[in-house]
């Protein structure tokens, strides 16, 4: 089958590999329909995760046709049109029960703190991912869901994780009704907070990048306010200045370890990778909140050290709330949305790309070329 296959930073391709087999009762083989490059995947491409391993296949969003089933596979049935949450989870844990999927201990025994993830490195469990013509799905019975007749396939692929993991940074925000919030980030997950915030009740919405087609595109499609944060000083005074001197009711940090904006902790974090990244948006959001406020985390970090101005939060008497989305947990509520004609998550597609142009899908994505918001692969027995 055709497949991504990473080479070393900055160097992916598409390559022949052996099709997938099911290994347990409880398989499944998915064939791909749509895969995403998320903004997540880029930190793997850009050597950020060491534990990378050259021949991985990247790929945690993606839909697909169910074209084998172990024999313990109950829901599921060969022809059956699925989305794949990227949580690998066995529904059954003490994390499952109490809906933490990305937190699975049974998918990920290795790890002290995320479960599996398809198509992400050892870390989350050295999984292969949808990048691919064909995916082995565990635990099949638990994480796929049969996409609806009236959600249409390029809606389906952003509900993989996208759409939860914006929506699911709102929800983690506690907005009440009338708050402010500031969303550091307008790459999709960004994009999709600022539009779940109004969802939520937000009063005021406010988006910090500094790429302007980005600014341009969240401006549209979340009516929000913006900031570039090139033209402006000290982040935290520009803020209080726009909320009456009290900062924000609450902050998103949806960039994470590859934030740009600060010298030092690109150099620190990006460059010598002496931290687990630059922790330049999360030390705005903390900074930008009012006191008492809460901070929502849902950039991707490293495990390792981050310099992080704790004692800020702790004397502001903040809450902190961070973690991988609960995809499956937020689907129905999701689904609704679309439904109602509230959102078109396909609306933030921007390219769409054969698997076989892989290298330059994530040379496009990467390079933020070409007013790429979000990037779609579409496999070669999918194109027609």
């Amino acid at each position: 089958m055709l497949a991504m296959d990473y080479r070393g930073p900055y160097r992916v391709r598409p390559e022949q590999k052996p099709e997938p087999v099911i290994e347990h009762p409880n398989d499944a083989i998915v064939r791909v329909t749509r895969s995403c490059i998320c903004g997540s995947d880029l930190h793997l491409y850009h050597g950020m995760v060491p534990d990378t391993r050259i021949g991985s296949t990247f790929g945690h969003e993606f839909t697909g046709v169910v074209e084998q089933v172990g024999p313990s596979v109950e829901r599921l049935k060969v022809g059956d049109r699925v989305l794949v949450p990227f949580n690998i989870f066995c529904g059954s844990c003490f994390f499952c029960q109490r809906e933490l999927y990305g937190n699975c201990h049974n998918t990920n025994p290795e790890a002290t703190a995320v479960g599996g993830i398809y198509g992400y490195s050892h870390t989350a469990g050295g999984y292969d991912g949808g990048q691919a013509e064909y995916v082995r799905v565990p635990l099949a019975d638990v994480g796929p869901t049969i996409i609806p007749d009236d959600i249409e396939i390029d809606d389906a692929v952003l509900l993989t994780d996208a759409f939860p993991t914006g929506y699911q940074a709102a929800e983690m925000a506690e907005i009440d009704e009338g708050d402010t919030v500031v969303i550091f980030g307008a790459g999709p997950i960004g994009i999709f907070a600022a539009k779940s915030a109004w969802l939520m009740g937000a009063g005021r919405v406010i988006v910090v990048e500094h790429i302007e087609y980005r600014l341009d595109f969240v401006r549209r499609f979340a009516q929000c306010e913006t900031i570039n944060f090139r033209e402006v000083g000290d982040m935290a005074i520009h803020i209080k200045k726009m909320t009456d001197g009290l900062g924000a009711d609450a902050c998103i940090d949806a960039v994470g370890c590859e934030a740009a904006g600060n010298a030092l902790q690109s150099l620190t974090g990006i460059k010598l990778k002496w931290q687990a990244g630059s922790a330049t948006a999360l030390h705005w959001a903390i900074n930008s909140v009012r006191k008492g406020g809460v901070v929502s985390i849902v950039g991707v970090y490293g495990p390792t050290f981050n310099a992080v101005p704790i004692g800020n939060a702790i004397n502001k008497g903040l809450t902190l709330r961070m973690n991988q989305a609960s995809v499956k947990r937020h689907l129905p509520r999701l689904m609704e949305h679309i439904r109602a004609g509230r959102i078109k998550p396909s609306e933030v597609i921007t390219h769409r790309l054969p698997l076989e142009e892989v290298s330059d899908a994530y040379h496009i994505f990467s390079g933020k070329l070409d007013n790429c918001i979000k990037t779609v692969l579409v496999p070669p027995s999918a194109m027609h």
